[in-house]
């Protein structure tokens, strides 16, 4: 059987030369430029025809360009005939926008959105006044306005909702008319692009996707190719047990409840303690303003936060400050995808974070010359197995186990 061809995108060509250097193989030939006007030209320099093709490019840097650029190349393989090609995404773009409706903290809807309004007031239906509608599709201004708000339209009037800023009052010739059951007339939606985003990867022509901690695993069901979602939490768990002095005295910390699931893992498998940290909203008028609230007991203690994406780090940082704050003595923090954009090493670094275990699913050295807390948790060696395995028809379910030691 021929062994695979690793070809790698522009993103992280430190990653694929790791790969390659565990597997005993040179990277394939390629040649990836843009023209004058940013367009993505992609050349393939040795034959395809007939053999395993796995493209390595990491969702990180300009991510819209990378990704293009990895379904150029996908194309460009089944169009030399490749016999399977399969995308190595180590960090996985657009992860965090799944199609489902959840809310910013990662609980799910309990009821659809409210109705935008009706373009067509005159059909809208009313109701009695002594009625009280607990539909969650009405629209948001009461059919007895609506009834008023149309025979204005018809005598001319400029009526403007919200234009203003102002949620609780109708502009009509210029004269504000308060009600409270008048909001604005669109209820902002987050659009969700996760469905897109899986069918862009299939339609260029993916048979197969590996990837690592997709930040919601109902990723996979947007697939119609199969997708290996690799683990860190086996790595984490021995860097845990080998790195940090009595770590049975330690604490697992999840600095949202969206990561609960996944700090209680290592904490369940080391026998650890687990403490989380919850956003509370204790103002309604302000539902963006949140207050930390910490569950459990980490006073005295040296407190390990467990997160998967870190990405202007504002989350992981306050979730340190708030186990300072409760008498914590050291603080780690292992992040499977350290984005880091913006200013988010110079806020690391002047947190309360004294140790801080990222992945090199993204490239760090840039991050490690700005700052001196970050240790690398190499993953060139993970990807490297689950490729040999796929290849040869092994399992990868070992990869799982984290009593298994990659050598």
């Amino acid at each position: 059987m021929k062994g695979p061809v690793i070809l790698g995108g522009s993103s992280h060509p430190k990653l694929v030369q790791e790969i390659c250097d565990r597997l005993g193989i040179e990277p394939g030939k390629s040649r990836l430029q843009k023209f004058s006007n940013n367009e993505t030209s992609v050349e393939l320099f040795e034959s395809v025809r007939e053999q395993d093709v796995y493209i390595i490019q990491s969702g990180c840097g300009h991510v819209n360009d990378n990704f293009f650029e990895l379904l150029i190349m996908i194309q460009a393989c089944q169009t030399a005939s490749a016999r399977k090609v399969t995308a190595v995404i180590p960090f996985f773009p657009y992860s965090r926008q799944p199609d489902a409706p959840f809310k910013r903290s990662g609980a799910p809807f309990i009821r659809p959105p409210p109705m935008t309004v009706p373009s067509s007031p005159k059909t809208t239906p009313s109701s009695p006044k002594n009625e009280i509608i607990e539909n969650p599709f009405q629209p948001a201004i009461s059919p007895t306005v609506f009834s008023r708000l149309s025979n204005d339209l018809e005598m001319g009037q400029q009526i403007m909702l919200g234009g203003n800023g102002s949620k609780n009052s109708i502009a009509i010739n210029g004269k504000k008319v308060n009600n409270t059951n008048v909001n604005d007339g669109y209820k902002q939606w987050v659009v969700r692009s996760g469905t897109l985003i899986a069918e862009l990867l299939t339609c260029a022509g993916a048979d197969h996707i590996i990837t690592m901690d997709l930040h919601d695993p109902q990723f996979q069901g947007f697939f119609d190719c199969p997708v290996d979602n690799l683990s860190s939490l086996p790595s984490m768990g021995r860097y845990i047990y080998r790195n940090i002095p009595d770590y049975l005295e330690a604490v697992i910390v999840s600095p949202d409840a969206g990561g609960a699931k996944r700090a209680t893992s290592i904490a369940e498998k080391l026998h650890m303690d687990f403490a989380l940290i919850h956003k509370e909203r204790r103002r309604p008028d302000k539902p963006q303003k949140h207050d930390l609230m910490l569950v459990g007991d980490v006073r005295d203690k040296v407190c390990i936060l467990i997160d998967d994406i870190a990405d202007t780090s504002f989350t992981i940082t306050k979730a340190a400050k708030l186990l300072h704050e409760n008498g914590a003595t050291k603080i780690y923090a292992l992040i499977t995808h350290a984005v880091l954009s913006g200013d988010a090493v110079e806020r690391i670094q002047q947190s309360y974070l004294d140790h801080v275990i990222v992945s090199d699913s993204v490239p760090q050295d840039e991050h490690i010359l700005k700052c001196s807390k970050f240790k690398i948790l190499p993953v060139a060696a993970l990807f490297a197995e689950a490729i040999r395995r796929i290849h040869f028809g092994e399992s990868v379910s070992t990869l799982f186990d984290p009593e298994y030691e990659l050598t």
